[in-house]
Order: structure tokens, then sequence, then C-alpha cells
């Protein structure tokens, strides 16, 4: 568990999870964290996987209606995402889809998901619901617009892990 900056020092990578963005924002400001994630991003020593929330977390840019004046995004992939962009918790669904690097679909739990609406620089879309990227990489960041944590299927987990 990372709860306070100095639990950092002992991990070379961590998972932000789904949740609510601005909840786990505030969380990471009030408890230091959001200034030690920001100088270990900056110095590319960690790596961080971010789904749902943690995918908002993650982006460069947040986009949409009613976004708080208190989400302080990490900008840790040059990235556009869109909070809640399949509408409210009752439109949730599941669906597989195709991810870079995986030879079966992956079944992608969606629930008040974001979109990553743009990419740019090395930011590369890696997954894709239709015309939509749901996710991306880049360098050691890896940002789901879904919960792979509520299946049981691990391939994105061993993923991640390849990337450290």
């Amino acid at each position: 568990m990372v709860r306070k900056p100095p639990d950092l020092n002992s991990v070379d990578a961590m998972i932000i999870p789904g949740g609510e963005s601005t909840t786990i924002s505030r969380i990471l400001t009030s408890s230091g964290l959001y200034t030690s994630l920001l100088h270990r991003i900056r110095e590319n020593d960690i790596a961080i996987m971010g789904t749902c929330a943690g995918c908002v977390l993650l982006a460069q840019d947040v986009i949409g209606s009613n976004i708080p004046k208190d989400l302080h995004v990490l900008k840790a992939m040059t990235m556009r995402v869109k909070r809640n962009a399949f509408g409210r918790q009752r439109e949730s669904f599941e669906q597989p889809i195709n991810i870079s690097g995986l030879t079966d679909p992956f079944p992608a739990v969606f629930i008040r998901a974001p979109i990553i609406t743009e990419v740019f620089t090395d930011c590369q879309p890696i997954g894709r619901l239709d015309d939509q990227i749901v996710a991306a990489q880049q360098k050691g960041f890896l940002a789901l617009s879904f919960h792979p944590e509520l299946t049981n299927d691990i391939r994105l987990h061993h993923y991640f892990l390849k990337m450290i």
C-alpha cells in the first residue's frame, strides 16, 4: 500500500485504480503523494497503470462538462481524456476489445468510463472500442478506460509487469 510519500521509495510501479478521479486527486494532494508522484514521473522513475479514474489522472488534459477545479492530473501521458464519456453508472457494460500485444480479445468492463479522445507525441493507442481509444501506452505508463481487475483475465496486468 502506498499511502504517504515515503511509501513511494519502495516501489518501481503502481496502479491507480478506478473510482472517482476528483476524490483520488484530492487524496493524492492532501497526502503529499501528488508532488512525490510528479517528481518520480518527471525523473522517469516509476511505471504507472491507470484504470478508469486512474486513466483520467494520467492524462495531460481532461475535457467534458463539470470538470472540478480541484482535479489535479499527473500529466504523465500526452493524451486528452473525456471523463464519464459512456454515461452514468446504469449505462455500464462489458465488451470484448482487441488490445495490441494480446492474441485474443480482452473482456473490458466499462463503468462511467472515460474515453481517450486524442493522443500526442509518443503516446500510442493500443485498444479501441469501435473508433474510440480506450487503452493507450506511453513509456512506462498504461492508461485503460475500463476495469481489468473486475475480470478473471490477468493478461493486462502481465502486460504492465513486462513494461517495468
